[in-house]
């Protein structure tokens, strides 16, 4: 007899768990499904390209009524659930209870909204879903000016996706180069001189104070400096936090998020969780690799087989058209690290690898990503790379055979490249041989 399964939050990690779960358990579970958004599943990661009008959004539909019924499961979109009581085993919806042998939490996170004065002004919204992609469409279709406070990777495709549509966007970051998190300065600086080169104004540095109205609607953001910067829309991009609010009103152990174990179980046996919402081993996620790593494991478990989450190394890649980045890793300096580091300046390339000992533990690239995915590798599978050191930096094209001469891969160099002491290609060419590569080499590595 089937069991019956409880999942609240139809997002991408819980709609992965359950392809694995009907493709190897079909059968085995009746499975009601809650969402707060009035719709299934679809691809979030996609949200930029909607914004941008690359995409549409039944174009990142992955799962659709037709899959739904399919499988047989029960849906209940557009209900909130209001409490979980775990000792009746009964999960308490808008419209009604419905009893679960098995519930599964994957509620995702929330948008951080900063408490400044104005926060509650229309006009003011998070990017987080739909609807929030929605109001920007509507907002960029009356034409005006937007700001967008947040220069990480959610701030940074929402000013690129209103720009698109033709909107004056300013962003307002903090920090001293954008994406801090992800990219060293270098890599921040190139990135906003592309963004600027699109028109976007970028404002680094700049402490937002209030929020500006009238007639209850967003008209400015102010600077702590005192500068105002006027706007019909203001986009706050500044963080997510785990959406636990109902798993702690039943009694669930929680920290930053809900705490479970390797099989993704939480402190109540019959109850599992997975995705934003969870913490695991001191860690919170926001990254969807992770959480498809994540609905395997708790598939399995649900099977009543042995599995265990384990926390990998992630990367990032940027979804704004013409602007190419990638981030994986540790990149911050430390005793015993070194740098690898490749810039050319005329095609807006930069690369830094960085070392530790004879392994790969970080890396960032702005302008020439192709082999970002085996850079990756590397670092994921904490690859031994002391026989490819010398010609690391140049890519996976140059390990073994005759190319592995790091005199070769700098011969190959455009002649827009600059090495680490500054000397441009046309003295590279007429450099002694091996002499200076191996200088390049030996100066990109300080």
């Amino acid at each position: 007899m089937a069991q019956r399964l409880v999942v609240i939050g139809a997002g991408m990690a819980s709609g992965r768990m359950l392809e694995h779960l009907f493709d190897e358990a079909p059968g085995a579970y009746e499975v009601t499904l809650f969402n707060a958004e009035p719709r299934g599943n679809y691809n979030r990661i996609m949200l930029s390209p909607v914004l941008a009008g690359e995409k549409t959004y039944e174009e990142i539909v992955t799962h659709d009524d037709a899959w739904y019924e399919a499988q047989g499961v029960t849906c209940r979109f557009g209900e909130k659930v209001t409490a979980i009581d775990r000792a009746a085993k009964v999960v308490m919806g808008e419209n009604g209870p419905v009893s679960y042998d098995k519930l599964v939490i994957a509620t995702g996170s929330t948008p951080f909204i900063i408490p400044m004065p104005g926060h509650d002004l229309k006009g003011v919204i998070a990017y987080r879903d739909l609807e929030d992609t929605n109001a920007m469409i509507g907002a960029a279709a009356r034409g005006g000016k937007a700001v967008v406070i947040g220069g990480g990777l959610l701030g940074l495709e929402a000013a690129a996706g209103l720009k698109m549509r033709g909107m004056d966007v300013t962003v307002v970051h903090i920090m001293g180069h954008l994406m801090e998190r992800q990219l060293d300065p270098a890599a921040g600086a190139l990135l906003r001189h592309a963004l600027e080169d699109r028109g976007i104004e970028v404002l680094c540095e700049a402490q937002s104070e209030a929020i500006l109205g009238e007639d209850g609607h967003v008209r400015a953001l102010k600077l702590r400096d005192g500068r105002e910067l006027p706007c019909e829309i203001l986009v706050m991009a500044v963080g997510i936090r785990p959406n636990i609010a109902l798993a702690q009103q039943a009694g669930l152990a929680c920290g930053r998020g809900i705490q479970v174990d390797d099989a993704l179980v939480t402190c109540d046996p019959d109850i599992l969780a997975l995705g934003e919402c969870i913490e695991h081993d001191g860690h919170i996620f926001g990254l969807v690799a992770p959480l498809y790593d994540q609905a395997k494991v708790l598939a399995a478990t649900l099977r009543g087989e042995a599995a265990a989450y384990v926390t990998r190394e992630v990367s990032t890649k940027l979804k704004v058209t013409g602007c190419d980045l990638f981030s994986a890793g540790d990149f911050a300096e430390g005793p015993g690290r070194e740098d690898i580091v490749f810039r050319d300046p005329g095609h807006g390339i930069y690369k830094r690898l960085i070392l530790e000992g004879e392994r790969l533990i970080g890396a960032v690239m702005y302008g020439d990503t192709i082999d970002s995915n085996w850079f990756f590798s590397l670092i994921k599978e904490r690859a031994d790379i002391s026989a490819m050191r010398d010609t690391l930096i140049f890519g996976p094209g140059f390990q073994g055979g005759d190319t592995a001469d790091p005199r070769v891969a700098v011969a190959a160099l455009p002649r827009s490249a600059v090495g680490g002491d500054g000397l441009p290609q046309t003295q590279i060419a007429t450099a002694a041989p091996g002499g200076f590569a191996q200088a390049f080499l030996r100066s990109a590595q300080r």
